[in-house]
């Protein structure tokens, strides 16, 4: 009866061992390897924070935050994420994003603490990859987790994702800030730092983290 015991816990041990390797072979090729796909699954608004907002969180919800996902889409070029990630292409679907976003309760959206422009952490980031529907895709998505907006610190912080679709799993966040400038309205104002984020992933960031993953 030990034996049998002693010999289920092991394969708990391998199995466990096995799927860290997967998840961390996974990573090693997105930044090894220019053919190694990404999908990019949009930007997550369910956790950000407005600071000291003046506009309404009904049109946040349901104007602005879908216009901001589909300009980084039709607009390549100045949102040029294949590049930053050193990729020829980028699939992706704003679909799931969309519907996490719509469900967002506009009494948590807006706020005076300053200070929730840096609440969050990994461990909040890795619950929330656990708990995005993922549609049965596989393989490793992209993620951009939108933390706060503060006009007083002419930024937006956000959290840069890749995740393993297939297990719902965290393979890699880090928390950036993109720098607000001149844009008219919502929609343009507060998608400048998304854009100013993954320009500093293609002139920096990139090469920092494929000489961490990617050895």
């Amino acid at each position: 009866m030990r034996l049998t015991k002693l010999a289920w816990l092991f394969a708990c041990f391998i199995l466990f061992s096995a799927s860290l390797s997967v998840s961390a072979q996974s990573l090693k090729e997105v930044f090894s390897s220019s053919e190694t796909p990404i999908f990019y699954l949009g930007v997550d608004f369910t956790l950000a924070r407005a600071i000291d907002a003046p506009e309404p969180t009904m049109d946040m919800r349901d104007r602005h935050f879908p216009a901001i996902n589909y300009l980084i889409i039709n607009e390549p070029k100045k949102y040029d994420l294949p590049a930053a990630f050193h990729k020829s292409a980028m699939e992706h679907d704003l679909g799931i994003v969309e519907k996490r976003n719509a469900k967002i309760n506009t009494e948590e959206i807006k706020t005076s603490n300053t200070a929730d422009f840096s609440r969050l952490q990994e461990a909040d980031i890795k619950k929330l990859v656990s708990g995005w529907d993922f549609g049965g895709k596989k393989g490793v998505g992209l993620l951009i987790v939108v933390e706060a907006m503060s006009k007083a610190q002419k930024g937006a912080s956000m959290w840069v994702t890749l995740v393993d679709m297939g297990a719902k799993k965290l393979l890699m966040t880090e928390r950036m800030i993109g720098k607000t400038s001149i844009g008219f309205g919502f929609r343009n104002y507060w998608a400048n730092p998304i854009r100013d984020v993954i320009e500093q992933v293609e002139k920096r960031k990139y090469s920092e983290w494929k000489s961490k993953y990617g050895g």
